[in-house]
């Protein structure tokens, strides 16, 4: 694959987006991590920027560290299967929700819960779990520049391959 080429394929896209575990984490300069859960994903149409939505007030740790130093990581995965994608970046920044993103909220929230229902949770919690005042949603945008499969099994840790 070309250095240019995005590391997000279409499939890979349309996972992310999808009702998975989303979580953020991040890094202050002394090293010290911290992690929050997201509130659902938009790619860019080229597939080259991650925007994940986050409480300002549960992610106040994660923002912090993004706003010192711009280092992410981001953790997708899919409970029923285990399916998880992790992807890094250097170059993250912390701004608002665009048009349609709420919308996007709504339908990650709806999806989440339907994933994790066969599973014995109920709706009520998942979205109890995942609520915000949309005034305190904002977003984490970043260009992944590392991205694997962590899937466990004896591919986890590969870097992730992108298809054509």
């Amino acid at each position: 694959m070309p250095a240019s080429a995005p590391l997000i394929d279409l499939q890979h896209a349309d996972f992310l987006q999808s009702g998975i575990s989303l979580c953020v984490g991040a890094c202050d300069n002394r090293h010290m991590p911290t992690l929050s859960r997201a509130t659902g994903c938009r790619i860019s149409a080229d597939r080259r920027r991650v925007t994940m939505f986050v409480s300002a007030t549960q992610a106040a740790p994660v923002l912090r560290c993004i706003r010192e130093n711009g280092a992410i990581t981001a953790v997708f995965s899919r409970p029923s299967t285990h399916k998880t994608v992790q992807l890094k970046g250097k170059d993250a920044v912390v701004g608002c929700l665009e048009a349609g993103d709420m919308e996007r909220v709504e339908r990650y929230r709806a999806s989440f819960a339907r994933e994790l229902e066969p599973m014995g949770f109920d709706e009520i919690l998942i979205r109890t779990l995942l609520s915000a005042p949309p005034a305190d949603l904002v977003t984490v945008t970043f260009t992944p520049v590392e991205a694997y499969s962590q899937t466990p099994g004896p591919n986890a840790g590969e870097p992730l391959r992108a298809q054509a």
